[in-house]
């Protein structure tokens, strides 16, 4: 009473091969009693049980083992030609346990007796079970197939070498998987490295192993990607640069296992080269300029100094000459002489601050602080504003390239500060910090917004940040507090061999 109660309103649809209409009748009675609602068809030769098996959707097919011209083997064969999984349970009156046993092997899943009725409703209950396991496994194994079709597809798509690769507890690295881009990118076909791991890793250049190894050993302590470049042979004897990305995972057995992708990155890898050569020849022209600047402005400030200075110096001393002859009388002759001698001073003031510019000899004879103190004078007398020095370090003598750099760096500063800045003081720092001589300059103007550095035409704060890199050292700009703009120069300090005088002696 209770598996019927269990089984109200649940329904069947079962075919019955049976040439007996009562039999028939007596089996799908069982299940009524069960408490089915029980649709079947009752057929009796091949041709309708073709055509209902072909028509018809049935939970389970019961058949009798033997009928006039026709049996259950032939049934049977009759399902599995139509590729149908459904239960089969023979259900016959007399059969020989030799039958029923070969029943089995042909696929039936069961054989009853029909005076043992009371076996028939749970064995088709069992059977419909194990039918719609074997559905769901056969789904389930169609959709891993699938998977599997559309990860190859992908895979086979992507450039380089898709790979698992397993580290064992005793430190072996292996390869569970590889893709068909190993035979494009090393000359080994997937099955090869599988096989033996060592094809790839004897392939690794000798002075790039340690940091490959030493990149998984990271990856796998810290859970973190790994992520090597390096180069590899591949069959041809040919030096490749290849990139390795992989992230790391634990297996079940506490193995390390990573999935990822290597890649040839030669092409790329040969242009950064490239990229370099031709940086390293332009800082190479670059200081060669600099080099045939600083001579050209060492020869026009010598002829300034020496011939437009000494002409200008001649002239003033045969003007003061004739300035004496003239009588003391005609008074406005005389003033206009001596305006002219005042003009000529400027002229010789001028050309001396030109020169001095140009190259300043206070450098090359004193060095850096005592140039950038001069130079520092100069500027508050020519436009007016209040120069600190009092934060130079005179006892400090860098190397003739660091001098000059950082003097141009100052001489361009301080033309900023008079274009841009609209500043009333300027303060200056010149020492050694740690083993970098630093230069500070310092203003209380408007100070320099966030994008200044990145303008178009801000040739000027471009050309003294190259100027640092060509030093090895670095430069900071930023605001200064409350106003203003604070420029801190810093690069490696090499003392000077160079003897020079002392200033104060």
């Amino acid at each position: 009473m209770a598996q019927a109660q269990s089984n109200k309103n649940a329904s069947l649809t079962i075919l019955i091969i049976e040439d007996s209409k009562d039999d028939a009748l007596l089996l799908a009675g069982c299940f009524k009693r069960a408490g089915y609602a029980l649709e079947f068809q009752r057929v009796e030769n091949a041709a309708a049980t073709r055509q209902a098996m072909s028509a018809g959707s049935w939970d389970a097919i019961l058949s009798d083992h033997s009928m006039p011209g026709f049996n259950a083997l032939v049934a049977l064969e009759l399902m599995q030609e139509l590729h149908l999984d459904l239960p089969f349970i023979i259900v016959s009156g007399v059969i020989d346990e030799e039958t029923a046993v070969a029943a089995m092997r042909a696929g039936a899943h069961d054989y009853l007796s029909k005076d043992r009725l009371d076996r028939l409703v749970p064995a088709v209950e069992r059977e419909i079970r194990e039918a719609k396991n074997r559905a769901e496994r056969r789904t389930a194994l169609e959709t891993v197939q699938e998977n599997e079709a559309r990860f190859r597809s992908l895979v086979s798509n992507i450039p380089g070498m898709v790979f698992q690769l397993l580290r064992a507890p005793d430190g072996e690295l292996r390869f569970l998987y590889v893709s068909e881009g190993s035979t494009a990118l090393l000359g080994l076909a997937p099955h090869a490295l599988i096989s033996s791991s060592r094809l790839f890793f004897n392939r690794i250049h000798s002075e790039d192993r340690e940091a490959f190894d030493s990149a998984l050993t990271l990856s796998s302590e810290n859970f973190t990607q790994a992520n090597w470049e390096g180069r590899i042979s591949d069959s041809a004897g040919s030096e490749k640069w290849i990139n390795l990305r992989s992230a790391p995972r634990r297996t079940a057995s506490n193995e390390i296992q990573w999935e990822g992708i290597v890649s040839n990155i030669t092409q790329s890898k040969l242009a950064e080269n490239e990229l370099r050569k031709s940086r390293a020849q332009l800082a190479e022209l670059s200081s060669h300029l600099e080099a045939a600047k600083e001579e050209e402005r060492e020869r026009i400030a010598r002829d300034i100094h020496d011939e437009l200075g000494g002409t200008l110096v001649a002239i003033k001393i045969e003007t003061s000459l004739l300035s004496n002859k003239l009588p003391s009388d005609p008074l406005l002759l005389r003033k206009r002489v001596r305006g002219i001698e005042g003009l000529i001073d400027e002229a010789i003031s001028t050309a001396g601050r030109v020169a001095r510019e140009l190259r300043p000899g206070i450098l090359k004879d004193f060095g850096l602080a005592a140039a950038i103190e001069c130079q520092a004078d100069d500027f508050s007398q020519r436009v007016g504003l209040n120069c600190d020095t009092t934060g130079i370090v005179h006892d400090i003598d860098p190397d003739e390239n660091t001098s000059l750099a950082l003097f141009r760096i100052f001489q361009e500063t301080l033309t900023n500060v008079a274009k841009h800045a609209k500043a009333t003081w300027v303060g200056i720092r010149l020492g050694v910090e740690g083993k970098d001589l630093m230069l500070e300059i310092t203003d209380n103007g408007r100070g320099i917004l966030a994008g200044d550095m990145n303008k178009p035409k801000s040739f000027g704060l471009r050309g003294i940040r190259e100027r640092m890199l060509g030093l090895g050292g670095t430069l900071e700009l930023a605001r200064h507090s409350p106003q203003g703009t604070h420029v801190i120069l810093r690069a490696p300090y090499k003392p000077s061999e160079t003897v020079r005088p002392d200033p104060l002696s």
